[in-house]
């Protein structure tokens, strides 16, 4: 028995397209954004794929949420996007809390994602990383970013990225962190705290990609573990890297990707005529 095709919202989230060829949909990380998670490898993935990604509510140009996120909606929105970018079909790449929006919509629109890519996943938060989303939260909405860097600094970064600054550099980027947090952080965190898709894992049968970040102290490598292991058909590549793929070790981040889309021939269909590569950024 065929699984019902459910119907889409209109799409209102700020999206990013680059490229042409088979679809590949993104979905950033609580705190991120497609620019900050995705931007230094966006060029690299539209070479050979048309690449929607769509920014959650409260960052880059979408408006912050009045209520609580729910991850059907965000699924939703997210494939709306590649819907009407002209996509019947696509892969979806997910980065942390973006993993759990991709892990949805692979077992809400079954008949349209061919394969998943996942980086530093959580299929739900155990005690550690819930308090470590509590305090997040906290911190942002105190207003003390100073604060809120120091504490997310030395979770984001890989042990050896970390110690090779100099007192100059990581002066640097805890001012840089102090200055990014888009508003909807409180939202993603809040999230990131009771998001569960332990049971969605089971149903998927495209293959996946888990990208598993080794050096990670925000979303530990465990997590990545039991993602991968509730897979039916899971790859699994390391990272020697802290948390920020995209940062620390883009090229080979990149790579992994590519290869296994290449790899399975994740072929996303568009429809009417095969477009022309461009970048663009819209809502609506």
């Amino acid at each position: 028995m065929s699984t019902p095709t459910l119907a889409l919202p209109t799409p209102t989230y700020a999206r990013t397209v680059l490229g042409s060829g088979p679809g590949l949909l993104i979905a950033h990380g609580a705190g991120g954004g497609i620019a900050a998670n995705y931007g230094p490898i966006l060029t690299g993935l539209a070479a050979a794929h048309t690449v929607v990604g769509v920014d959650l509510p409260g960052a880059g140009e979408t408006p912050r949420a009045d209520a609580p996120l729910e991850l059907d909606h965000l699924a939703d929105q997210l494939v709306a996007a590649g819907v009407a970018e002209g996509l019947d079909t696509f892969a979806v790449s997910g980065y942390s809390l973006g993993s759990a929006v991709a892990i949805r919509a692979a077992t809400r629109h079954p008949e349209r994602v061919t394969a998943l890519v996942l980086t530093a996943p959580f299929a739900h938060a155990d005690h550690r990383l819930r308090l470590a989303a509590r305090v997040w939260r906290g911190l942002y909405e105190s207003g003390d970013r100073a604060t809120l860097a120091a504490y997310l600094t030395p979770l984001a970064l890989g042990p050896a990225a970390l110690a090779a600054l100099s007192p100059e550099e990581l002066a640097a980027v805890l001012r840089m962190t102090s200055q990014t947090p888009p508003p909807g952080t409180p939202e993603h965190t809040e999230l990131v705290e009771r998001l569960d898709v332990r049971a969605d894992l089971t149903a998927i049968e495209v293959p996946a990609l888990v990208v598993s970040t080794t050096g990670d102290r925000l979303v530990e490598p465990n997590h990545h573990r039991d993602v991968a292991a509730g897979l039916r058909d899971a790859r699994v590549v390391e990272l020697d890297t802290g948390h920020l793929p995209f940062a620390e070790r883009p090229a080979e981040w990149q790579t992994a990707i590519v290869d296994f889309l290449d790899g399975i021939g994740a072929a996303g269909g568009i429809t009417g005529d095969r477009r022309e590569a461009s970048s663009r950024h819209t809502s609506g």
